[in-house]
């Protein structure tokens, strides 16, 4: 292996070529090399930031290219189970752009081959590599807000005008739900240790994908049980915010999400006086967080903050709001 992690894409996605792919060429002890694409001229804005990267028109050519050690797939997301595991099969560490699988169970079939490989595979679940998240979940376990009794999560974006969008399609399995419940369930998971007891859930559909969801029960954690509520929706206005409420004071995370892009990363700590003691990171870059982490698993076998055990647990929520949703008009 070369003194850097050599990096291949697998799929030319919008969101690579804005966030991850620049995250991956900036991070310390990486550098992306290549990229499969279907179409050719989506390679242009990859090789604006990255001159003199490999491109490839066919996907299984780059995986069999011996010049790269991992691989990124942003894939529609139906299709990351599958090419997770051709990616493992062909020697290689791979991320896959959340959720890496449709249903808990397949996350147990990449598990077995990843220990059967001895190889890093994970879901590209960024939010825990800020330092907010590491923040957060420090404050709570200090008892310094009290004994958690209630966490209120909501993410909110508007992309009803976008009908190609692959968020709006069923067949490439979008929604809401899947693509920013991830957010809203297994923030509170990171940050509390947490697991649901029992949720119900409604849904508003359009074209047979979850365009608004709430989802409201009870979780528990090694500080016991606490109510919990998650809105999202494709359909409203921006908006994203994570409260914890406990008997001695607050936290609101009013950039949980999208850090650095929907808003500046701040935790706000409010006491039973009503002083506030405001926390910041202006300018931390998530993405390349996450691969520098993801890097040095590979290389030192340091533990990485989101495994797929974890992964599998917040599908395993997924699945559940689905089983318990009720739609409404």
């Amino acid at each position: 292996m070369a003194d850097f992690l050599r990096w291949g894409i697998l799929g030319a996605a919008n969101f690579a070529a804005e966030h991850m792919g620049p995250a991956i060429h900036a991070a310390r002890g990486n550098r992306l090399v290549a990229l499969a694409t279907s179409t050719p001229a989506k390679a242009a804005p990859f090789e604006a930031f990255c001159p003199g990267l490999d491109v490839f028109l066919d996907y299984d050519a780059m995986l069999e290219w011996d010049a790269i050690d991992a691989v990124y797939i942003p894939l529609p997301n139906h299709l990351h189970v599958d090419w997770t595991k051709k990616a493992l099969e062909a020697g290689k560490h791979v991320l896959t752009e959340k959720p890496i699988a449709m249903v808990a169970s397949e996350i147990d079939e990449l598990i077995a081959l990843r220990d059967k490989t001895g190889l890093v595979a994970a879901e590209a679940f960024m939010i825990v590599h800020h330092p907010q998240w590491s923040r957060v979940r420090e404050i709570v376990a200090s008892g310094e807000i009290g004994a958690v009794a209630h966490v209120d999560t909501v993410f909110s974006y508007d992309n009803r005008d976008d009908t190609a969008n692959i968020r709006n399609r069923p067949e490439t399995g979008g929604g809401g739900i899947r693509d920013i419940g991830v957010y809203t369930y297994s923030s509170v998971r990171f940050a509390m240790g947490a697991e649901p007891v029992n949720l119900a859930a409604r849904i508003k559909r359009e074209n047979g994908v979850d365009t608004w969801a709430q989802v409201v029960g009870e979780m528990e954690g090694p500080g016991g049980r606490f109510t919990y509520s998650a809105m999202t929706s494709m359909r409203l206005a921006p908006r994203q915010e994570v409260v914890f409420h406990g008997d001695k004071g607050t936290i609101t995370v009013s950039a949980p999400f999208n850090a650095g892009v929907f808003a500046e990363a701040l935790v706000h700590v409010r006491d039973l006086a009503g002083t506030v003691r405001t926390e910041r990171w202006p300018r931390v870059n998530q993405y390349a967080l996450q691969v520098e982490n993801f890097a040095r698993t590979v290389r030192e076998g340091v533990a990485y903050p989101c495994p797929l055990e974890f992964s599998k647990g917040t599908q395993a929520m997924i699945d559940m709001v689905f089983a318990n949703a009720v739609e409404i008009g």
